[in-house]
């Protein structure tokens, strides 16, 4: 039987893994996170007079306060002499990030709004689409292995459905089409030195766990002084290993959290991510991934696959998807999921004004957890709506708790609803 199969094959590797431990040395245990290296103008900018914080301890609400203090002329100062830390640090005004950020991107001919932009080693860069200021949601795309500064645009090996910066500009423009755009921002975030092909940097989690908490910095100066702001994580991916790291440690404001080919989020299951935040997942028929182990043994392993049902998670359709990369074509069913989460609404669910009479006399599609978006008792993994006053009329509404994994006996959903927010964190 299947089952029978893929539990040999765990044990399988789990016997080569136990085999590496005897010779594995520094190899395996658990992951170390390597911080990347402070810019080489800190000294200078910890002798300004206006005494700024150190851009590596401090914590993003302290950087905001300061900057709050300062006056335009101090604070456009400290913009052009020291472009490399104001572009990057989390709690600084987003238009002076951009501009610092511009100013180290010359050979750029269009002017991008750029949050993160670090040309050292594999390099680091996020790029927003949309307006930031004024977004009421907030997603962030972390994209996989492979992915480095001069491939941002371009994507590895050339392949254009490999690029962050491409991906995130498909998602955008199916959030516009739902007519919503105006109040969503989609976010590139390359934040993070990720692995270099299928080596033991991908295996192992030493790098998810850096980026687990450079997003979660990037996160909480999102939120800062927005109580009213939402955040969906998206994870391609290994990129998606980074956010389940990070998941325990992320604001609450955080609603939803994405898993698209997903080798794991480097737990056993949804409940093991210690979030409030709904969790989705998918993985094609056709990628590789799904015949990743899906186990974690002596640091090597990222966990459960999401894409399982066992893992709990909601699951997205992407039956259509073409292979590891093909989530954010225009043909995936993926992509126009996403952008439902995107907007705040269940995948599948069409805008009120778009609504024929018909669908308004049917009830809203339904998650199950642990199952695809369809009718109870329909065997079609295609999202469905199911029709009240039927033997299919069985499930929960469409907006569950707040935990998003165990289905709840049929009540109004409060609509506009949005986790609170953790208090910030403070040195």
């Amino acid at each position: 039987m299947p089952r029978i199969a893929v539990t040999s094959r765990k044990a399988l590797v789990a016997t080569a893994f136990a085999g590496l431990s005897l010779v594995g040395g520094s190899l395996l245990g658990p992951a170390r996170p390597v911080q990347p290296a402070p810019p080489v103008s800190l000294p200078g900018w910890l002798a300004e007079p206006t005494a700024p914080p150190d851009p590596v301890t401090a914590a993003p609400e302290r950087i905001a306060v300061f900057f709050a203090r300062l006056t335009p002329a101090e604070a456009t100062g400290l913009t052009i002499r020291y472009p490399e830390i104001v572009g990057n640090l989390d709690g600084a005004p987003v238009a002076l990030r951009y501009a610092a950020n511009q100013a180290r991107r010359p050979s750029e001919v269009a002017v991008r709004q750029t949050l993160v932009y670090d040309d050292r080693g594999d390099g680091r860069i996020a790029e927003v689409l949309g307006d930031l200021e004024t977004a009421g949601r907030v997603v962030i795309l972390i994209p996989g292995s492979d992915n480095e500064l001069p491939e941002f645009a371009t994507g590895h090996g050339g392949v254009q459905r490999r690029a962050p910066g491409w991906q995130a500009r498909q998602l955008f423009d199916e959030v516009r089409a739902t007519g919503d755009g105006a109040r969503v921002a989609v976010i590139a975030w390359l934040g993070y030195d990720s692995p270099e092909g299928v080596d033991i940097n991908a295996v192992r989690e030493d790098r998810a766990a850096a980026g687990a908490e450079s997003l979660r910095r990037f996160v909480e100066g999102l939120v800062l002084d927005r109580p009213d702001r939402s955040i969906v994580v998206i994870g391609h991916s290994y990129g998606s290993t980074v956010a389940g790291l990070a998941a325990p440690q992320l604001s609450g404001q955080v609603s939803d959290l994405i898993a698209v080919g997903s080798p794991g989020m480097g737990v056993g299951s949804r409940s093991d991510l210690d979030t409030t935040a709904r969790v989705w997942a998918c993985a094609a028929p056709g990628d590789w991934i799904r015949r990743v182990p899906g186990m974690r043994l002596l640091g090597l392993g990222h966990g459960e696959l999401p894409s399982e049902p066992e893992f709990g998670a909601h699951l997205l359709p992407c039956d259509d998807v073409d292979g590891h990369d093909g989530y954010f074509e225009s043909t995936a069913s993926a992509l126009p999921a996403m952008a439902a989460i995107a907007t705040g609404r269940a995948p599948g669910d069409r805008l009120a004004e778009d609504r024929t009479s018909d669908d308004r006399a049917a009830q809203p599609l339904v998650l199950v957890s642990g199952h695809s978006p369809r009718c109870p008792g329909n065997d079609n993994r295609r999202p469905q709506r199911c029709h009240p006053g039927t033997e299919n009329d069985r499930s929960p509404p469409r907006h569950t708790d707040s935990e998003g994994h165990q289905p709840q006996p049929r009540q109004a959903a409060k609509e506009g609803h949005r986790p609170q927010p953790r208090q910030a964190v403070t040195e």
